[in-house]
């Protein structure tokens, strides 16, 4: 997957300048899962200050659901639903390959029930292009296409690509407390 990423910052003086210009170097377009892809273009620590420091968070490798009060942004695309099922798929590899692309974020899925999962975030959700179904607990489905946003607030749930096509979202996690 290939994002092309424009990083701002500040000179010496204040100034506003631009840091970098460059393709998302936490890219994967996976081998095991054809059309499937994942690139997360920034992150912050919690209690991000301003200016921000020079560097690009996203080389530590840290996980991709951020701790309380962190952020981070994450670009995926989703092949149909009949790739992901496909028995071509070799199930070793294709966990392999998402446990090194998806830290902190593939441990979250239930193997019990396949693309279910929770994340302790608030997470705002952008369809970029295609479309997709959210699926919540109890099989409620709800179509999201281009231009759609889901504000996910910490909930079960999975993302479901009915068509033949691909589908991409952006997705923007904000860390947060889970009580009770």
């Amino acid at each position: 997957m290939k994002i092309k990423r424009i990083v701002t910052g500040h000179d010496a003086e204040g100034r506003s300048v631009f840091l970098s210009e460059s393709d998302a170097p936490r890219a994967t377009a996976f081998k095991s899962i054809p059309g499937h892809a994942v690139a997360q273009v920034w992150a912050t620590e919690p209690g991000a200050a301003l200016p921000a420091p020079h560097g690009d968070p996203t080389l530590a490798n840290g996980p991709l659901v951020p701790a309380p009060g962190g952020s981070s942004l994450l670009v995926v695309t989703f092949p149909p639903d009949t790739v992901m099922a496909s028995p071509d798929i070799d199930g070793a590899a294709a966990g392999a390959e998402l446990g090194a692309a998806l830290p902190g974020l593939i441990e979250r899925f239930e193997p019990e029930h396949p693309g279910m999962h929770t994340t302790d975030s608030v997470d705002y959700g952008i369809v970029l292009d295609g479309e997709l179904w959210l699926e919540l607990d109890g099989g409620a489905q709800k179509l999201v296409r281009r231009g759609d946003v889901v504000v996910q607030n910490g909930t079960r749930h999975a993302w479901r690509n009915k068509t033949e096509l691909p589908a991409t979202m952006a997705f923007i996690f904000i860390g947060a407390a889970r009580k009770g």
